[in-house]
């Protein structure tokens, strides 16, 4: 389950698809509808079939559930999403909410052992050892820490003989389930698989149980896997050493400036405790909402809800994110020397995608940096060579709350960073003194509705999506409704999110230099 980073959903509406040719009307002819219109007006039949098939329920618990019935095919994808992530992390905490993601894999009190009675007193005494570890660490006794250090492998030796390795996924394997994973951002966690359509009570069981009584074993061997996880991901990446080091400059306050992976310090101190307490306060039923997309019958899918998920207690609402980023007032920068060609970053605060300007930003940011035909891409890298890479995305590092616009260039061999800077600015000047050109404008519009249509036609991809804008913007509905905000975006509109976003004290920069030039 690795954590990796996730552009904001919404961008999956906006990838690039295809290009499409379009003929201009004579000059002094009256203007046609643009293409891009007459293509949002075919599918939006479409649409409104696909949003009649969606109906919800919520448990008396505070568990909601979003069913979409489609039987195309036999099968149905489940996406069960936490609303909790990087963000929500205590003080001192980091990288809980993806050890936690790890953790739940591994099993129950059924589920992952071959003992679960002889296995208990095996963890909670190899608990008891790690804080007296920790305790002769801050006292300076070394010779204590490796005779107890060495007591926890005997220990975690037996534990681990009554382990029955990845036995949820082999459950999942052998009934024909595919794609099992999870990953974790800053803004939630998600856990997702599909199955046969004749398995619908087998993921009640199974998702159930799982939340209902995980037993988080194998803590300290899943300790070391993520310490190695952030080595190669953040302190053995130029790239990744960068990142971190610039979201806690662009942030004062805001959550977002801590990594989801976690500092290095925070991971080697917590304990289990540390994570079962974190569940205990975000993994309540209120907290979690669950799509279910595929070949199903909504009322089977609640009679068995209620069977299955009705076991979960009611918890009090867990605490929110209360910190707000104040407005940045000056140019902000950060320099790092590392052994790697140098790069160049620079971000700029944006609001969170419940704004009603968050789909203009996408296009910009779609405008700019997505693919081949970007802007950033046939000036930097192609027209002027120096740049081997120009791309960027919106909604960095979530978009739950205000949030960056990034931009990313890794420098091509001769050149510097000061020129990727200067290049980079004349873009998004142009973009602040000129209007899109319309027909650029209907093309990123139709390549957003190229997106959208992809994303229908995978039950994954749509179980994700409800899931997504219901938490996020308060209704799955206003996923279906991005349509009409994207077709609604003017030249006029790009110009003035560009003039209020793209200025010198918003600015975040940030530059790789080769160690020792």
């Amino acid at each position: 389950m690795r954590l990796p980073r996730l552009k904001k959903i919404v961008l999956l509406l906006l990838v690039f698809c295809t290009s499409l040719a379009f003929i201009s009307a004579p000059v002094g002819a009256e203007t046609p509808k643009s293409a891009a219109t007459e293509e949002s007006q075919s599918i939006q039949p479409y649409l409104d079939r696909v949003k009649e098939k969606v109906t919800t329920f919520q448990l008396k618990n505070g568990l909601k559930f979003i069913v979409l019935e489609r039987h195309q095919a036999p099968v149905i994808a489940f996406h069960t999403y936490a609303d909790v992530g990087g963000a929500n992390e205590p003080v001192g905490q980091t990288g809980v909410a993806h050890y936690l993601e790890h953790l739940a894999f591994k099993g129950t009190q059924r589920i992952g052992t071959t003992d679960y009675k002889a296995e208990q007193p095996l963890l909670e005494q190899q608990d008891q050892l790690f804080d007296q570890i920790q305790a002769a660490k801050a006292k300076k006794d070394e010779q204590t820490v490796q005779a107890l250090t060495k007591e926890l492998a005997e220990v975690t030796q037996k534990a681990d003989a009554l382990v029955t390795q990845n036995e949820m996924g082999q459950i999942i394997g052998q009934e024909g389930g595919v794609g099992l994973n999870a990953t974790t951002s800053s803004d939630a966690t998600r856990y997702f698989y599909s199955l046969p359509a004749n398995k619908l009570e087998l993921w009640m069981s199974l998702e159930s149980e799982r939340f209902l009584e995980p037993v988080f074993r194998e803590y300290y061997k899943e300790k070391d896997v993520i310490l190695e996880e952030r080595r190669l991901r953040t302190d053995n990446s130029p790239i990744g050493k960068m990142v971190e080091v610039f979201l806690g400059e662009a942030f004062d306050v805001h959550p977002y400036l801590q990594p989801v992976i976690g500092y290095e310090k925070d991971l080697r101190n917590l304990t289990r405790q540390n994570v079962q307490d974190f569940f205990d306060t975000y993994y309540g039923p209120g907290n979690l909402t669950i799509a279910i997309v595929g070949d199903v019958n909504p009322k089977e899918v609640k009679q068995l809800a209620e069977t299955y998920f009705g076991r979960f207690k009611s918890r009090s609402q867990p605490p929110t994110v209360t910190q707000v980023e104040p407005p940045q007032q000056k140019t902000k920068s950060v320099t790092l020397e590392l052994k790697s060609q140098p790069w160049y970053l620079e971000g700029y605060h944006r609001p969170a995608i419940s704004d009603p300007d968050h789909v203009i930003y996408d296009l910009i940011a779609s405008l700019l940096s997505d693919g081949r035909t970007s802007r950033l891409y046939k000036s930097l890298v192609e027209s002027q060579k120096i740049a081997l890479s120009a791309e960027g995305f919106s909604g960095f590092p979530g978009d739950k709350y205000p949030n960056l616009m990034l931009f990313y260039s890794l420098t091509a061999p001769g050149h510097t960073v000061d020129e990727v800077a200067t290049a980079l600015k004349t873009e998004l000047d142009q973009l602040k003194t000129e209007l899109v050109d319309i027909q650029d404008l209907d093309r990123l519009k139709t390549q957003a509705r190229a997106g959208l249509l992809r994303s229908l036609d995978s039950n994954s991809g749509m179980a994700r999506l409800l899931t997504e804008y219901d938490v996020k913007t308060g209704d799955w509905r206003n996923l279906f409704s991005e349509l009409e905000k994207i077709e609604a975006v003017t030249p006029e509109d790009v110009q003035r999110v560009a003039q209020a976003t793209f200025t010198p004290e918003n600015r975040t920069v940030g530059y790789i230099l080769s160690k020792g030039k």
